[in-house]
C-alpha cells in the first residue's frame, strides 16, 4: 500500500491536467484516464503507467525526460482524483481494470507496456491478464514496483475502512506523505479516494491462471517494509517469457526518489518492438 506523494495535485490543483486539459487531450474517454507526459509522433512503445495508493497521474510527469524520446509515456488518472476529483472513486480492482481496459482501447494502436507501483503493479498484472481475456493481446512487457506478487497473502490488517487515525498511521509508516498532509483536517478532501485505493488492494483475491507470455520487470527497495526480497521473487511464477528483480537503495518509495536512477532501467527494459509486432498493433480494431 502507499501514502499520499503528490497531494496539491491530488486536490486538483497546481499541475498541469488537474482542471485543464493535459498534452494529448482529444475529449475521448481514454483523455479522460489518461495523460501523455510527452507527446510522440508515432511512438514505437507506449508506457502506460498506474499510480500508487493516494497518488495520480501526476506523479509519472517527471519521468519524460529520463525515457528513450521513442517512447511515449502514458500516465493513467483514476476517478477521484486530480481533474476526475468530483467522480466517485472506484473500490475493487476488477471494476478499475474493467473500465481502464474499455477506456485506452484506441491507444493499443501502438506496441505497449505496463508500469504500476504498489497498488499501480497489482492493477497493471491484472490489466495484462484482462487484455488476454478480450484477445487483445498481452503487453510487450509488465514492469512492476514496489508490491509482492499477486497471489502473496497480505500480512498487515486492513485500513480502508478503518478508523482515521488508524489509516494516517499507515499513511505514516509507508512515508512519502508530506507532514503537513496527515493533518485530518487538511487530508480531509482526499480521505475518500484513499480509503478507496486501500480497499482496492484490501479486498483483492488472486484468481489462479496461466501466467503471462510476456516478460516481467520487478523492482523494489531494499528497506521497503511491504516487501521482502521474496515477495519480489515470486512474480516470477507469474510470467512463462522471464522475469528480471532489481532492487535499490531506499523505502517504498524508492523510485520517486531516485527516477535519474530508475526510469533509464525502465526504458532499458522496454523492448524494441519488430516491425510485424507494429503492424499487428496498427491494424487491430478497437
Amino acid at each position: 500500500m502507499d501514502g499520499l506523494t503528490t497531494a496539491p495535485a491530488e486536490a486538483g490543483a497546481g499541475r498541469t491536467g488537474a482542471g485543464e486539459a493535459a498534452p494529448g487531450s482529444t475529449g475521448t474517454e481514454a483523455a479522460r484516464w489518461t495523460v501523455r507526459w510527452n507527446r510522440v509522433p508515432a511512438p514505437r512503445l507506449r508506457l502506460f503507467c498506474l499510480p500508487h495508493a493516494g497518488g495520480g497521474a501526476s506523479v509519472y510527469r517527471p519521468w519524460a525526460p529520463f525515457l528513450p524520446p521513442d517512447v511515449e509515456l502514458v500516465a493513467v488518472r483514476l476517478p477521484g482524483r486530480e481533474s476526475r476529483f468530483r467522480e466517485p472513486p472506484l473500490t475493487r480492482a476488477g471494476d478499475v481494470v474493467t473500465r481502464l481496459v474499455g477506456a485506452v482501447a484506441p491507444l493499443l494502436d501502438r506496441p505497449h507496456a505496463w508500469f504500476g507501483h504498489s497498488m499501480g503493479a497489482l492493477l497493471a498484472f491484472e490489466v495484462c491478464r484482462e487484455l488476454r481475456r478480450r484477445g487483445l493481446g498481452e503487453p510487450a512487457r509488465l514492469l512492476v514496483s514496489g508490491r509482492a506478487a499477486p497471489d502473496v497473502p497480505a500480512r498487515r490488517p486492513p485500513v480502508h475502512d478503518a478508523p482515521l487515525p488508524d489509516l494516517l498511521a499507515r499513511l505514516r509508516d509507508l512515508g512519502g506523505t508530506p507532514a503537513e498532509f496527515l493533518d485530518p483536517a487538511v487530508i480531509a478532501p482526499l480521505v475518500p479516494s484513499i480509503r478507496a485505493d486501500f480497499s482496492v488492494v484490501e479486498t483483492y483475491r488472486h484468481r489462479p491462471g496461466p501466467p503471462l507470455e510476456c516478460p516481467v520487470s520487478v523492482f523494489g527497495g531494499d528497506a521497503d517494509a511491504e516487501t521482502t526480497a521474496g515477495d519480489l521473487r515470486a512474480w516470477r511464477r507469474h510470467t512463462s517469457a522471464g522475469c528480471v528483480v532489481r532492487t535499490y537503495g531506499g523505502g517504498h518509495f524508492f523510485l520517486h526518489d531516485m527516477p535519474e536512477r530508475v526510469v533509464p532501467e525502465i526504458g532499458r527494459d522496454l523492448p524494441v518492438p519488430r516491425p510485424a509486432d507494429a503492424r499487428e498493433a496498427n491494424g487491430r480494431k478497437q
